[in-house]
């Protein structure tokens, strides 16, 4: 809320006398200056960066990680806050939260032509604190697999290659394969699958009317569909089409992070129970994943990868009121009402809808079936190292 009492020229005024203490090195003063302006809501991207630098500058974390917060939310490719953000995560105990700040600094310095030379030290010191971060994982990370039965010497070649490549000690080698989080070499490089190939799709396939029917009684309450990509405020924001928080693309979960959604499965006993057969991909809290998927009239999905090449997505389509479809590398199939469509996610792939109404797909995850039991068991204990790792 603005201060009513506070006009833009006080705003103004304090903000200069809070650079110039900043420039004597006076942080406490120029706190003394800028948090008005913050309280009031009158603080913009610098002034917030310059409230930054105080906390900084007098050790307060907490104020410091406010502050970065502050600056992201009006512009979240400013290198600064995302290093302090990261920091302050660091110094907080957050290892993965800091590790994704950090990286997303590195990456976007690296992209930046030339890079200003007051920021280099500050680069330099990320660099090092990533470094850091990434060999404290490393030791967790063998410490985790020996733990959950996977020590270096139980590991197949193709696991152990998939971690040097997660390490990066070893580039991926693939076509059409870009998984944004997890490589596994060496698996077929396909876009899509067809459903003749799987033994228990028949039978998910011939119960497409009771879940429908299900669907049906649910989309009766619309408030159940929430946008499909939100924004986790821990992690730094992706763009994505604009499709975060966009209710044109939204889902019903009915099994989230693994888990099955309690209060939804007295409602989609039918759907549950077809699923039952389906070799569903088990990662730690990443999956399954089983949902309803609804793409609203015109609305689109822009290209882009899936997280981990280990699994396959499966598209059982209930309501396709007209033309649409699903590109993956270039190749484009409509959904067909009641079969099957099955597909490589972490392959470049989009969507778009552009009949007069809501499609509606079921969408649940399997194993690539190329995948050994030994090697999905071996994936899934890395996940859960990972997931558990602080």
């Amino acid at each position: 809320m603005v201060d009513p009492v506070m006009t833009v020229a006080d705003a103004t005024r304090l903000a200069q006398q809070g650079g110039q203490a900043l420039q004597r090195g006076d942080a406490r003063e120029a706190r003394r200056a800028l948090q008005p302006i913050a309280a009031a809501g009158l603080a913009n991207a610098q002034i917030w960066m310059m409230l930054g630098e105080a906390c900084r500058m007098e050790g307060d974390l907490y104020g410091q990680e406010q502050a970065a917060d502050a600056v992201l939310e009006h512009d979240s490719n400013a290198l600064r806050a995302l290093v302090w953000k990261a920091d302050c995560r660091r110094a907080a105990g957050d290892r993965r939260g800091a590790a994704s700040w950090y990286g997303a600094a590195l990456r976007l310095a690296e992209n930046a032509s030339p890079l200003p030379p007051s920021l280099t030290p500050l680069m330099q010191s990320a660099q090092a604190s990533a470094n850091a971060l990434d060999a404290e994982f490393g030791v967790a990370l063998d410490a985790g697999l020996a733990q959950r039965g996977f020590p270096v010497d139980r590991r197949s070649p193709a696991l152990a290659r998939a971690l040097a490549v997660m390490r990066g000690t070893e580039t991926a080698q693939s076509e059409l394969q870009k998984p944004s989080s997890f490589f596994f070499p060496d698996l077929p490089q396909r876009r899509f699958y067809e459903r003749e190939e799987f033994s228990w799709a028949p039978s998910v396939e011939a119960a497409t009317d009771a879940i429908r029917s299900e669907l049906r009684a649910a989309l009766a309450d619309p408030a159940l569909f929430k946008p499909y990509l939100t924004h986790d405020t821990g992690r730094p924001r992706i763009d994505f089409g604009g499709m975060h928080d966009n209710p044109e693309w939204s889902a019903l979960h009915l099994v989230e992070k693994g888990e099955p959604v309690t209060e939804l499965a007295s409602r989609f006993p039918k759907t549950l129970e077809a699923l039952e057969q389906a070799p569903l991909c088990r990662i730690s809290v990443r999956s399954p994943s089983v949902m309803f998927s609804l793409l609203q009239p015109g609305a689109t999905i822009a290209p882009h990868h899936g997280m981990i090449n280990a699994r396959l997505i499966c598209h059982l389509p209930l309501i396709i009121p007209g033309e649409g479809a699903l590109r993956v590398a270039g190749e484009a199939r409509q959904w067909t009402e009641g079969e099957l469509m099955i597909f490589d996610d972490s392959v470049e792939h989009e969507a778009w809808n552009n009949a007069d109404r809501d499609r509606i797909v079921l969408i649940f995850d399997i194993w690539r079936p190329e995948l050994s039991d030994a090697d999905r068991k071996g994936v899934a204990a890395l996940f859960e190292t990972v997931d558990t790792y602080l």
